[in-house]
């Protein structure tokens, strides 16, 4: 893989929604260092947002069956997020590269700013989706079915900006995917408690995009870029205190017909309880670093969800 050298490993760390410091930034090779920024190595946010919804359904499915976690799938869809998180960055990436050099925030992204070329950049998202799909083919029938379906909804998301304010939605169908492969995997079969898990992931996603979009209000105003935040404009704040309303409420009923008990419902209030606390910290005019900051904490609170429901299934063993 070849890669122009027009930047190095301080430009790397210039990108404004990477972590400062990052290990990955200071340690690799800089012929590597391209690569992290396009897999999105750097901001571990998103892979964990991709596999919180495989965590939390394969624990409710566990919950369901009366049954300890499944610590082995569990793994899996670890390897199989992050591969894929990279994946699905690297080719948004790829889409958007003549639009993110008109942005502030994405001007210094790999493909963006010349320092990979694109022929790399799509070696690279080959060898992850070949990753991506090892994992897959280690499950059942089913969910190898519904996620070779997936892959679809990725390649509408980098083009829904610019046809519909609502690329958002489009993302919470991808990335809640998950939570209908975490339950299949577990059970060879769809169940409702999945459907209003996917939902309850759903939502979310469009909830905590909205408020990573909130970053770039003016310069999409400026390139023509749509999304949900510039559509809910002064509403935004209720707005999204409605979608993570929606999200909390799917995941309890989740719950209800898996037929968890205490500790998965105790896990639903501390989600819901997180989710109030970050629409009460927000609104439109609220500054790029909250947004970012508030955005990042969204892991927490799929953790806080994941963890109610993993407990329920470890109570199994006892």
């Amino acid at each position: 893989m070849s890669i122009r050298r027009s930047g190095d490993s301080s430009a790397a760390a210039e990108l404004p929604d990477a972590i400062a410091d990052h290990a990955l930034l200071r340690r690799a090779p800089p012929a590597l260092l391209p690569f992290i920024q396009l897999a999105r190595l750097d901001r571990p946010i998103g892979w964990w947002l991709l596999l919180l919804p495989c965590w939390e359904s394969s624990a409710l499915a566990s919950v369901a069956l009366r049954d300890g976690p499944n610590l082995w799938h569990l793994t899996l869809f670890f390897v199989g997020a992050v591969a894929m998180r990279g994946a699905g960055s690297t080719y948004n990436d790829y889409v958007d590269r003549d639009i993110d050099g008109k942005v502030e925030r994405t001007r210094l992204r790999p493909l963006a700013s010349g320092r990979a070329t694109t022929r790399a950049a799509l070696g690279f998202l080959v060898a992850q989706c070949l990753v991506g799909l090892a994992v897959l083919l280690s499950f059942n029938g089913l969910t190898i079915a519904l996620g070779l379906i997936s892959p679809l909804i990725v390649l509408i998301y980098p083009f829904a900006k610019r046809f519909t304010s609502w690329p958002q939605a489009i993302l919470g169908l991808a990335f809640a995917y998950g939570a209908l492969l975490g339950w299949t995997a577990r059970t060879d079969a769809l169940g409702a408690p999945a459907l209003f898990l996917y939902a309850a992931a759903v939502a979310w996603t469009i909830g905590f995009d909205t408020i990573y979009a909130l970053q770039d209000l003016r310069d999409d105003a400026i390139v023509g870029v749509r999304s949900t935040a510039r559509l809910f404009g002064p509403r935004v704040q209720m707005a999204v205190g409605a979608l993570y309303a929606v999200s909390a409420a799917s995941a309890a009923f989740a719950v209800f017909l898996a037929g968890g008990g205490w500790l998965a419902y105790l896990g639903v209030v501390a989600y819901a309880s997180h989710l109030a606390w970050q629409t009460a910290r927000m609104g439109a005019d609220v500054a790029p670093e909250t947004a970012l900051r508030l955005f990042r904490s969204n892991r927490d609170a799929g953790l806080l969800l994941f963890a109610g429901f993993l407990a329920q299934s470890a109570a199994f063993l006892f």
